[in-house]
């Protein structure tokens, strides 16, 4: 133990040391582990932090500790006598979902992780250990912890009931939307509805529909693009036997079975020449045949087709007919793309996190303010349907009833949305493994402050130059001088270098610092043999 005076509390008899410095505004930390060298050994890392440390020497006394001293972290053994590692977890997380468990083991097997993850640990680690990633890890779950806390409820006062169609938004262009499937819902016109890939343009079709005098009638949905050429005019008119090869039996198609119904035609510009003839006269006349077949049936139905292509532009190249585009082009229904109605992305959130509770697969409810910046500045190039996905992932990801930044996928950019993080001074480095001598704390890096210039924060020059391009030419004249290396790949290298050492090797923050992807960092990383030399 070191000089500075120590705390010592108990918890059902089991002694824990608590530094004396600022312990209300310290982050607690638990230890639970039947074996005393454990504690001792962890004890010892972290001794030298601010850290607020309570050990507890069993599962029941761990339980107990949560409940009265509210940990933000906890390393928990998953072998110990009484209740084990797994039962202690699902414990602690029916009290407080909050803190963060790291779980302990020296038997590393599949099992062992996919138990672990599956009852909402953060990580697990394998002993003996590496106290450089113990306290890489702690630092991690400690930044999650203290996210979950402070985490703002992201949610607009919506009922589920309002969107039952499943279309989201309050944005002047959604409204519009809204609008106009009112008056053309009534009729029998045919409808184009266009829009980017993800805008939910199916939905709409089907809202049209319930809202219709044909909502008790057949609706059929047809992607145009998932059917083989080969096999498109069969779906769509129906085959006689001995058509073609499989021709089995005679089958009637989606129009004929559609009758006195709605039939959707989706991404139609994806159709050939030829079904677009004998689309175009189903539409003129109301009668078709089947393939192979003389008979012609008439049939009644309603068609709204969609596309996501520029429909215009074909009928220049005379690659989709044009009689066929004004039959269809009647009434066009345009639907925004979510970078166009971004004001339309927390009752988008609202709206998935309620049907995953509804659904009984995730009780997740709320959005950190970190995650819900990146996910209102992200262009979500894959529109609604994307922000769906994310959100389902992200809320299976989630370790609490949050979605965190940390839950987000690597593809959407960290640094979207969101002002780079203040510097931290770099945390000391152990390399002690559980059982040895006490580790040697190197000593930190001095913190920039947030008003430092940004040149300084990459590259501090002895004297600061008065302009940026003052530092750029010192910088690219002493590369070329003393650099046998690509001038681009020292620079590079070296930002990368200096961003992990500033945010203590946190990838998610250095990755916005220097405004590239978590993936892009992890290989640049393996590029440039940067790890563990920061």
């Amino acid at each position: 133990m070191t000089g500075s005076a120590f705390l010592y509390l108990s918890v059902n008899k089991t002694l824990m040391a608590v530094p004396s410095k600022s312990p209300t505004l310290s982050p607690t930390i638990l230890v639970i582990d039947d074996d005393s060298e454990i504690r001792y050994s962890l004890e010892r890392v972290f001794s030298s932090r601010n850290y607020r440390l309570l050990t507890a020497a069993s599962g029941e006394e761990g339980v107990e500790a949560v409940r009265s001293e509210s940990p933000d972290v906890i390393f928990l053994d998953i072998r110990m006598a009484g209740m084990s590692g797994l039962e202690t977890l699902q414990h602690i997380k029916s009290i407080d979902a909050r803190p963060m468990v790291i779980l302990m083991t020296a038997y590393g097997t599949t099992q062992t992780a996919i138990e672990a993850m599956k009852f909402g640990a953060f990580d697990y680690l394998m002993k003996p250990f590496d106290m450089k990633k113990v306290i890489g890890l702690t630092e991690g779950a400690l930044k999650a912890s203290s996210d979950l806390r402070n985490v703002r409820d992201y949610r607009p006062v919506i009922n589920s009931d309002d969107y039952q169609e499943g279309i989201v938004g309050h944005s002047e262009a959604m409204q519009s939307v809204f609008k106009m499937i009112g008056q053309v819902a009534s009729s029998d016109v045919t409808i184009l509805i266009t829009g980017e890939s993800g805008t939910g343009k199916e939905l709409v079709s089907r809202c049209i529909v319930q809202h219709s005098q044909r909502h008790n009638k057949p609706f059929v949905a047809v992607n145009c693009a998932a059917l083989p050429e080969n096999l498109i005019e069969s779906e769509l008119f129906g085959h006689e036997k001995g058509a073609f090869t499989g021709a089995t039996s005679q089958r009637p198609g989606k129009f004929e079975l559609c009758d006195g119904g709605t039939i959707f035609l989706d991404e139609i510009g994806d159709m050939s020449p030829q079904t677009q003839t004998k689309v175009l006269r189903v539409i003129q006349e109301g009668e078709l045949q089947r393939v192979g077949g003389t008979k012609t049936f008439k049939t009644d139905v309603r068609l709204i087709a969609a596309t996501n292509r520029d429909l215009e532009s074909m009928v220049k190249e005379k690659t989709f007919r044009e009689d066929l585009y004004y039959r269809l082009n009647v009434v066009r229904i345009r639907l925004p793309s979510l970078r166009e109605r971004k004001e339309d992305i927390p009752e988008l959130v609202e709206y998935c996190l309620q049907k995953l509770q509804k659904r009984r697969q995730s009780a997740v409810s709320k959005v950190s303010a970190e995650a819900a910046a990146v996910l209102n500045a992200y262009d979500w190039p894959g529109n609604v349907r994307e922000l769906e996905n994310v959100i389902y992932r992200s809320a299976v990801m989630a370790q609490g009833d949050a979605i965190l930044l940390k839950d987000l996928p690597e593809e959407i950019p960290a640094a979207s949305g969101r002002a780079s993080p203040a510097p931290e001074p770099k945390p000391a480095t152990e390399n002690a493994v559980a059982g040895n001598d006490a580790p040697v704390a190197e000593p930190a890096a001095s913190p920039h402050t947030e008003s430092a210039p940004e040149s300084q924060a990459f590259v501090p020059p002895p004297v600061v130059p008065r302009t940026m391009q003052d530092v750029f030419d010192e910088l690219y004249a002493r590369m070329r001088e003393e650099s046998t290396d690509s001038v681009l790949d020292t620079m590079e290298r070296e930002m990368i270098l200096r961003a992990l050492r500033e945010t203590g090797g946190n990838q998610v923050r250095a990755s916005g610092i220097l405004g590239i992807t978590r993936a892009t960092l992890r290989k640049r990383i393996d590029q440039f043999s940067l790890k563990d030399k920061y």
